[in-house]
């Protein structure tokens, strides 16, 4: 892949990571199952779309991070997939990439889902965290989806997973608790470095970024047609020259003929669709016109071969 990027700031420069000591500085893993809203809370947290979005559990396979600064604090948000019983080596590799979070940050932020329920997911998860040595927060999510009994049972529900622990209830669509709970957070960070300038957003090369945009739109275009079988490579990220214009070119992965089909859709409608809202959103990103092409590709099995899992990022 060509196009790889430094971390990207509010004015789209190209930055590097500096010092200064700090009151509160580190890094807070984002844990829980899939669909509990950790994409959603990162991208409040950063008033900028850097995580994708879906109803649809295991959307998230990158570990996005989000770099949020004041004067006297720097918190790095590290948005993880969901952790879950893996079928195949794909999954394997994501639960691996959660628990190498739990164990390389300062804090753990544990995010229940209190719309859902509070299930044996959870249990699961609590079991290893009870294990950790590191300093955990725990918040349930989707208030603003749940009425005020079966949420307050819920709240009861998390509190019992690990005993004697603070419980935040929080709406990471509204933001509603989202202020009291990064409080929380930031106290709970050791004094240290500012480890990105301060006007930095993400430390996601824009190539990732753009990458997860597209699988986002195929998700959402297809629905509960297209399984997990989907991967995105972004083969070519240049700009024009003498011109304000970037040439983007992708390569859509599925397993199987009948995926293929789905992606492309009847006379190419669904790809089009994809690729004209997967374009505003990188020109969005960019801030800058985008040429777009989209290529879909049957690469059968990768998600069962190590290799390719790694060929594409995950």
């Amino acid at each position: 892949m060509t196009g790889d990027k430094p971390p990207i700031d509010k004015d789209g420069q190209d930055k590097s990571a500096l010092g200064g000591q700090l009151e509160h500085s580190g890094f807070v893993g984002v844990i829980g199952r899939p669909n509990v809203g950790k994409s959603t809370f990162l991208n409040t947290l950063a008033r900028q779309k850097l995580a994708i979005v879906s109803h649809r559990p295991q959307t998230t396979r990158h570990t996005i991070r989000a770099v949020i600064s004041s004067s006297g604090s720097q918190m790095v948000m590290i948005d993880t997939p969901g952790l879950h019983k893996p079928k195949d080596g794909l999954g394997e590799r994501l639960n691996a990439k959660v628990r190498r979070t739990m164990t390389d940050v300062d804090v753990i932020l544990f995010m229940l889902d209190g719309a859902a329920g509070i299930g044996r997911g959870d249990e699961f998860i609590a079991r290893e965290l009870a294990e950790t040595k590191t300093p955990l927060v725990v918040c349930v999510n989707k208030t603003d989806l749940a009425s005020p009994e079966p949420l307050d049972k819920e709240l009861d529900a998390a509190r019992s997973l690990l005993s004697g622990q603070e419980v935040l209830a929080i709406s990471a669509l509204t933001g509603d608790g989202v202020d009291r709970l990064t409080q929380v957070l930031v106290e709970q960070l050791p004094p240290g470095p500012r480890y990105y300038p301060e006007n930095v957003l993400t430390d996601q090369p824009e190539i990732v970024l753009i990458g997860e945009l597209i699988r986002e739109k195929l998700i959402a275009a297809t629905r509960e047609e297209l399984p997990y079988a989907v991967a995105v490579e972004v083969t070519e990220f240049s700009k024009r020259r003498r011109r304000d214009l970037h040439d983007i070119h992708a390569r859509i992965h599925v397993e199987r003929d009948s995926q293929k089909a789905i992606v492309i859709g009847k006379g190419g409608s669904v790809l089009e669709k994809v690729g004209r809202q997967a374009r505003e959103e990188i020109e969005s990103l960019l801030g800058s016109p985008v040429y777009l092409d989209l290529l879909v590709t049957v690469t059968k099995g990768w998600r069962r071969r190590e290799r390719k899992v790694e060929e594409f990022g995950y």
